[in-house]
This record gives C-alpha cells, sequence and structure tokens, in this order.
C-alpha cells in the first residue's frame, strides 16, 4: 500500500480543496471570493495528479510481480544451487502516511472563519490617511453600510457623511472591559491570513444585555461622534443602537471596504 501514498494524500488535498470551493463557499472563509477560479484548477489538477500516480503504482506493482516471478523461475532451474536474492524499496517510511491527516481533516471537518479569538490578538491597524471629506453616502434608510467603511468615515470623515443617518450593519460580537461589546468583522484583502479587523462599539437601550461572543448580530442605530478625527481618541467608532437582532453568520464573513 505504501507505493499508493502521494497518490491517497494528492486525492485527498484535491477532494478538500474542491469541496471547498466548488461545491460548497467555504473557501470564503480563507480566500477572497476572486480566487475561486485557481481553487478550482489547482484542486482539479491535484486530483489528476493522483490519478496519474495511482496508475503508475499499479503498473510499478505488476511489474515487480514479473520481477519476482522471473526470480523464482531462476532460481529452480539453477544447476548449481546458487541462491538468488532480491531485494525491492516499497515506498517511502511509514510515518509519511500521517501527512494525511491534514488533508483528510479539511476534507471532512474544515475550520471555520476567524472570530473573536483572531480579533481579540489582532492589534488595531487603520489605514495611515489623514482626515479628509469623503464622497457622499447613497440614499437608504436604514442605509447599509459595512463596519470597515463605518469605521473609516466616523475616525477620518471631515465632512461627517454620517451625521444624520440611520445606518445598518452585519458582525460578530465581541467584548471589552466595564460591559462594553463591539460589533466587530475581519477585513481581508488577499486571503484569512492577512485579516485585519474593524470594530464598532454598541451603545444605547438596545445594547443593554449584550450578545454571546461570536454570534453573528445586525444592529441599526447612528452616528456617535468620539474623539477628534483622525486620532487615537476617535477609536473605536461608536453607534446608537436603536435596534439589535441576532442572524446567521453569513456565507461570506469577512468585511469589504
Amino acid at each position: 500500500m505504501r507505493r499508493y501514498g502521494s497518490a491517497v494524500l494528492l486525492l485527498l488535498m484535491g477532494g478538500a480543496v474542491l469541496r471547498i470551493s466548488l461545491f460548497s463557499e467555504l473557501y470564503l472563509r480563507y480566500v477572497q471570493a476572486a480566487l475561486r477560479p485557481y481553487l478550482i484548477v489547482s484542486g482539479t489538477l491535484l486530483i489528476l495528479l493522483g490519478l496519474a500516480a495511482a496508475v503508475r503504482g499499479m503498473r510499478h506493482g505488476s511489474h515487480e510481480e514479473e520481477e519476482v516471478d522471473e526470480a523464482d523461475e531462476e532460481e529452480e532451474g539453477d544447476e548449481h544451487g546458487h541462491s538468488h536474492s532480491h531485494s525491492h524499496a516499497h515506498g517511502g517510511p511509514r510515518i509519511a502516511w500521517l501527512l494525511t491527516l491534514p488533508a483528510l481533516a479539511l476534507l471532512l471537518f474544515p475550520p471555520p472563519a476567524l472570530g473573536s479569538y483572531s480579533a481579540s490578538r489582532e492589534e488595531a491597524q487603520r489605514a495611515a490617511q489623514g482626515t479628509g471629506t469623503f464622497s457622499a453616502l447613497p440614499a437608504g434608510n436604514p442605509l447599509d453600510i459595512s463596519v470597515a467603511q463605518y469605521s473609516s468615515r466616523a475616525i477620518y470623515d471631515t465632512g461627517h457623511s454620517l451625521k444624520g443617518r440611520t445606518l445598518r450593519m452585519t458582525g460578530f460580537v465581541t467584548h471589552g472591559s466595564n460591559g462594553t461589546w463591539y460589533v466587530t468583522r475581519l477585513l481581508v484583502t488577499c486571503c484569512a491570513a492577512d485579516a485585519t479587523i474593524s470594530k464598532v462599539e454598541i451603545r444605547g437601550d438596545e445594547a443593554d444585555g449584550a450578545p454571546q461572543t461570536d454570534s453573528w448580530v445586525t444592529v441599526t442605530g447612528t452616528w456617535i461622534p468620539k474623539g477628534k478625527l483622525g486620532t487615537d481618541g476617535a477609536w473605536p467608532p461608536v453607534l446608537d443602537a436603536a435596534q439589535v437582532k441576532q442572524v446567521k453568520e453569513p456565507a461570506d464573513p469577512y468585511d469589504k471596504r
């Protein structure tokens, strides 16, 4: 069986990649949607390489059996009684099979999206930009806005485009000290490895009784100015919540600018 180790590993990896990219949207936990075609191509190539490795292993096995049969015939026909020893290497060390465990785990139990643990360990990485006037927000009441967009406008927009608007955003819940809690979202540029956080502190009567950590909520409310624009005093921004509603985790858990 050891001759099929590489084939099994390639098939498992290819199957795992195709499972999360072709047959579901689980790939969005790890990379941006634009990378889906590359994942599908990669998974397909791994499957093809695995099948090729399996066929090669079967042919190699058949060839070894023929050699053994020939060796046995030679020994039987040896008039001088000389013994012939034949040894063949069969694959690599057995410990190499442990490499199949990560692939099998990804195939059967794909890990969840990054959540509160990652957010708590990630220092706030705010864009290195000065204050300025942002473009006007589109019409809508309430207006759906991402956590990252709200955070950027609340911290840097001298035009106060958030003022007087009813806004709605979705994210997962994280907790701070003294009973404070936040709607949080991780912003991904390419993949989960480069994720940075955006979060908005939730205040108001509807903020009492904070939801459970890592639960997903949609919060509707209005902007509360905080601190001097462009300084650490303005972060994290604050929202006066008029409604807090628990929702299911979206298919794409990461935020967009």
